[in-house]
């Protein structure tokens, strides 16, 4: 520790901060002094503080998300808390987020001696239960209220033989919904082949999914069975069915009509069992209004529709996704799983995922490959982490001078009102500095 740590104090109230001030100063502690949480981060960004006390009621920017922001910009910096508004499930949710104590106003210096001496003596971060295992259907993982509707639409569909069409973006599990379906109902035994649309060429789509006779076309040396036939009894997933072109429209919307399918270059066709799941992240619908998808076919397609919710959209399914996919991955690798903290936690509930489920799982899978123990706040991307909150528009209209002579404070703060040394910080002689500070 040094000799005089740095304490960064956080109050929107001034007769607080300056009950603070005198407190750290008794303690033999340098103090910093801000009235809100955006320059409290500015003052963070500036240079190094070895531990904050924050009020949580300030106006703007709740004392909250300054707690967020340093667990997982400054996991090293321990925060404590002290507020007029005592509130069981807020003290709860600060610790959660990585604060390590809570003090309810007014709060004696001995109090605040002690939980200061605590948090400077050990700042560690216990790791955060692991999660309850799969929830719901097996494949499938989630205790969110829209998964739990997706649970119950595959547990009312499985057994029967209506189309099914999962929408959803992408990266958001639409494979392994239908795969679900098929593997807890009554085909499971049979084949499960996933067809991608959108990976195949348009003039072989045809070909590949209702097979083609010996010369049919350029290259058809022999017959040749396509998915339709390969997945008879059992289930075909159609994945990015929005693009098929108009000529396999027709001929999946026959297939789904009679059950029959042609080969291409044959005269005869032939009946096949298959159970259709189709998959899009494209607006099939609008697709419909703009004239490039069948109408008939989309209905056809769409007689259950089963809608994948982004992963921001059910952000407390995200532990019990993390806790899968380490236990998965870590088993594969022979490892055991990693750990995380509280704070880690929270950052990644709180990122918004923008590749949803298979961003999650491959952070998870290249986190146990390039980690041992655990996954700490230094090994989240930035993209990860709470952004600086933002003022209002009140707060952000300030004068160049006005921003100047808060820098000004803080330097002098940081330095123990050393002119000299603030001088040289700032890059300005001492009779200027005396000159602003008039």
């Amino acid at each position: 520790m040094k000799e005089r740590p740095s304490v960064l104090l956080v109050d929107d109230s001034r007769d607080m901060l300056e009950l603070l001030r005198r407190y750290m100063n008794n303690m033999g502690l340098t103090p910093f002094t801000t009235n809100n949480v955006v320059d409290a981060i500015e003052v963070l960004e500036q240079g190094p503080v070895d531990l904050v006390i924050t009020d949580l009621n300030m106006p703007d920017v709740h004392g909250t998300q300054l707690v967020r922001y340093i667990a997982q910009h400054f996991p090293q910096v321990p925060v404590l808390v002290v507020t007029g508004y005592p509130d069981v499930q807020v003290a709860v949710d600060v610790m959660k987020m990585g604060a390590v104590e809570f003090l309810v106003k007014p709060v004696t210096q001995d109090e605040l001696r002690n939980a200061v001496e605590k948090a400077l003596g050990a700042n560690t971060t216990p790791p955060a239960d692991e999660p309850a295992g799969t929830i719901g259907i097996p494949g499938v993982i989630g205790r969110s209220v829209a998964m739990q509707e997706v649970f119950r639409v595959i547990e009312r569909t499985r057994n029967n033989q209506a189309t099914v069409l999962v929408t959803g973006e992408s990266g958001t599990g639409k494979e392994v919904v239908a795969r679900a379906i098929h593997y807890n109902s009554d085909r499971s035994s049979a084949p499960f082949l996933a067809v991608n649309c959108g990976a195949i060429p348009d003039q072989l789509l045809e070909s590949e999914l209702f097979g083609h006779t010996k010369g049919a076309f350029t290259g058809a040396t022999t017959n040749r069975a396509g998915f339709f036939q390969a997945a008879d009894g059992g289930t075909l997933f159609l994945d990015e069915i929005g693009n098929a072109s108009a000529a396999v429209q027709a001929k999946l919307l026959r297939a789904i009509q009679d059950k029959e399918i042609t080969m291409l270059g044959a005269t005869k066709s032939q009946r096949v069992s298959v159970r259709l799941i189709s998959a899009s992240n494209s607006n099939l619908l609008e697709m419909v209004r703009t004239g490039t998808f069948r109408e008939d076919l989309y209905y056809r397609l769409n007689l259950i529709n089963i809608h994948l919710p982004a992963l921001r959209d059910r952000a407390e399914d995200i532990p019990l996704l993390i806790h899968h996919f380490n236990s998965k991955f870590c088993k594969e690798m022979g490892k055991k799983p990693l750990r995380m903290s509280a704070p880690v936690l929270d950052a990644l509930q709180g990122y918004s995922w923008p590749g949803n489920v298979r961003e999650l799982e491959n952070f998870i899978h290249r986190s146990v490959i390039m980690k041992d123990g655990a996954i700490a706040m230094d090994d989240l991307p930035e993209a990860m982490k709470a952004s600086v909150p933002e003022r209002t528009a009140s707060k952000e209209l300030r004068s160049i001078a006005e921003m100047e002579k808060l820098h000004i404070q803080h330097v002098l703060e940081a330095t123990g009102n050393n002119k000299t040394k603030a001088a040289e910080i700032l890059g300005i002689d001492r009779k200027t500095l005396r000159e602003k500070l008039k």
